[in-house]
């Protein structure tokens, strides 16, 4: 039977991913902290995201692994939040990358979770993955981009010659389910607050589950895919017109702005950053449009459509 390895599969992603990769026949194994049977359609192997031990032996002859491992942003970025945020993107890089070059037959194909959020804050032109890293005044703090800088450092570092190794620059998946975003712009929507927020024209990459899913399935097929890979649909868009379109689609026709002021008081009771809302992240997938990847769903329109009547 084939073999895929889902490190981090406890999360929304990897619930997707579990699902999704049984649907096709694979044997699905989750590396996950505490090992409890939480999670249904895979076989779910201990380990601590940091250290080798008896859950290295899952990658030998493997098809592939994929690291999700990571703590959440949504959080206010303190020093101790800063710290965890980080180790966990880079432990576990730095524990597949060891177990991976020690396995006789690793796997064929490590996808490693990176994010769209490594490319700078722009109102400019979209940003394939030739697009610029780094930051930018508009964005004072650059934590989150030297995060990204790093996990992926950790990830080119790894010596694995019969491994090809990919980048997955994620941007907002949207979807159903515990730490999707989807059901918080919904019920804002619903709720009357689904103005603008900030100005409204910071840029918002985004991809549909069904299409992130797809995505992987591609990146998996073709071999010459190795690197940065953009995960985010072709069509970016204004926070306005994004909350608008909702607005549209759920019969709402007014929502509440919420100013600059406003997010920051929100982010604060919150315990949450304005920088996952206010930066603005103009990102394309270059490599996959040009490797003749299709969209399903190109525009937020058909996206947020196909998510509502599924709800």
């Amino acid at each position: 039977m084939k073999r895929i390895v889902i490190a981090g599969g406890s999360g929304f992603l990897g619930g997707i991913l579990i699902a999704h990769f049984g649907r096709q026949g694979f044997e699905v194994v989750n590396l996950s902290r505490s090992a409890a049977g939480s999670r249904t359609g895979c076989r779910e192997v201990v380990w601590d995201g940091k250290t080798l031990g008896p859950w290295t032996s899952e990658l030998e002859g493997a098809d592939a692994v994929i690291n999700l491992a990571g703590r959440s942003v949504d959080c206010r970025y303190h020093e101790r939040n800063r710290r965890e945020i980080l180790d966990s993107r880079i432990e576990p890089t730095r524990a597949l990358g060891q177990a991976i070059a020690r396995r006789k037959s690793p796997p064929r194909v490590w996808l490693n979770s990176s994010t769209a959020t490594i490319y700078r804050h722009t109102f400019g032109p979209a940003w394939d993955e030739q697009g610029d890293i780094g930051g930018t005044p508009a964005v004072n703090d650059p934590f989150s981009i030297k995060v990204a800088q790093a996990w992926e450092h950790e990830l080119n570092v790894v010596i694995a010659p019969q491994t090809r190794k990919v980048a997955l620059r994620l941007a907002m998946v949207l979807g159903h389910g515990t730490n999707s975003v989807f059901p918080v712009l919904r019920r804002l929507v619903r709720c009357g607050l689904g103005g603008r927020m900030g100005s409204g024209a910071q840029l918002v990459s985004w991809i549909h589950h069904a299409d992130f899913c797809r995505a992987l399935d591609f990146i998996l097929a073709h071999d010459e895919l190795s690197g940065p890979v953009n995960l985010a649909a072709p069509t970016p868009l204004s926070n306005q017109e994004m909350m608008s379109t909702l607005r549209q689609l759920c019969g709402v026709p007014l929502g509440l702005p919420a100013t600059r002021w406003m997010l920051e008081l929100g982010a604060f009771v919150l315990r949450t950053e304005t920088e996952l809302i206010l930066k603005s992240r103009r990102v394309v997938p270059g490599r996959l449009l040009s490797s003749g990847f299709e969209f399903r769903f190109p525009t937020f329109r058909a996206a947020s459509s196909d998510l509502l009547a599924a709800a």
